[in-house]
């Protein structure tokens, strides 16, 4: 199995991503909490540079509190970040966000009003790879505050921008971090939670390896949920009489049956990455 990558719109989004980090004060970059390492940019510093960051381990309601725990504490110390837990229903976190967000800014609006300009708002951005719930998050957000501002003087003429509250405005479009990726296992994880497109890979295969990888967690609970001896996706599309010519089990249907279960928290609350013993920074 191998995931494929496409350079050119990799660069692209880059571009694109880096266009608008020139706009902001601070990022809120949006992680999925079943892959808190995974569902990082490699090389995230050097593609954010030095302003402010905030992580949200979002979709928190799909993994095990106690674990998830751990690796807050983890991100705080390595990243040297602020980390809130959010998920992807529910607003109770916001005030939480938009307080940090704004903080975070303070030292940016700080060294502008000592060049005599007036005080302004913070300018916020919310970044991260597909599908870890950005758009989500802008639109919770935003809820609240339907106060378009329109293109910024002196800013851009294409981007708009929503007033939060006095203190903070965002950027209404989310920065794709782009999914470039060396190492095959993060990309298949990836892959797991549908942050990569589904050009670039064959369901069945990925779908093997997550249930090689979740058999290592719990093999007889998921084999009682799919009511099988042995947790394969041959064994599964027989049980429900998916077959094909030949009565060949259908493991291409299967496959993406299994992965669709995951994906939406059926079989369980899990945590994929492994907490590193290390401390290298992200």
């Amino acid at each position: 199995m191998h995931i494929h990558w496409y350079p050119g719109h990799i660069a692209k989004a880059e571009r694109q991503l880096k266009d608008k980090l020139n706009l902001v004060d601070v990022i809120i970059e949006v992680r999925d909490s079943r892959l808190p390492l995974s569902s990082s940019y490699s090389n995230i510093k050097k593609l954010l540079g030095e302003k402010p960051r905030l992580l949200l381990l979002n979709k928190a309601d799909l993994v095990d509190r106690d674990e998830l725990k751990a690796w807050v504490s983890y991100l705080k110390k390595t990243t040297q970040c602020p980390v809130i837990v959010t998920e992807a229903k529910g607003n109770k976190d916001l005030a939480q966000v938009v307080r940090t967000a704004v903080e975070l800014s303070e030292p940016k609006i700080q060294a502008l009003m000592a060049k005599g300009l007036l005080r302004r708002p913070a300018r916020a951005m919310v970044v991260g790879m597909p599908n870890v719930g950005k758009s989500s998050v802008i639109n919770k957000l935003t809820k609240s505050s339907k106060t378009k501002i329109g293109a910024k003087a002196g800013v851009t003429r294409q981007q708009q921008w929503v007033r939060i509250n006095p203190k903070l405005e965002l950027l209404d479009t989310p920065g794709i971090i782009p999914t470039k990726q060396d190492d095959q296992l993060q990309a298949v994880k990836l892959a797991f939670v549908s942050s990569v497109s589904e050009n670039a890979y064959s369901p069945e295969p990925v779908a093997k390896a997550l249930l090689d990888m979740l058999s290592k967690m719990c093999n007889d609970y998921l084999c009682e949920y799919y009511k099988v001896e042995n947790l394969t996706l041959e064994e599964i599309a027989l049980k429900r009489n998916w077959v094909i010519k030949s009565e060949s089990p259908d493991t291409e249907r299967t496959a993406i049956y299994v992965l669709k279960d995951f994906r939406e928290g059926r079989l369980g609350k899990f945590i994929l990455d492994e907490l590193p013993e290390d401390e290298e920074k992200m």
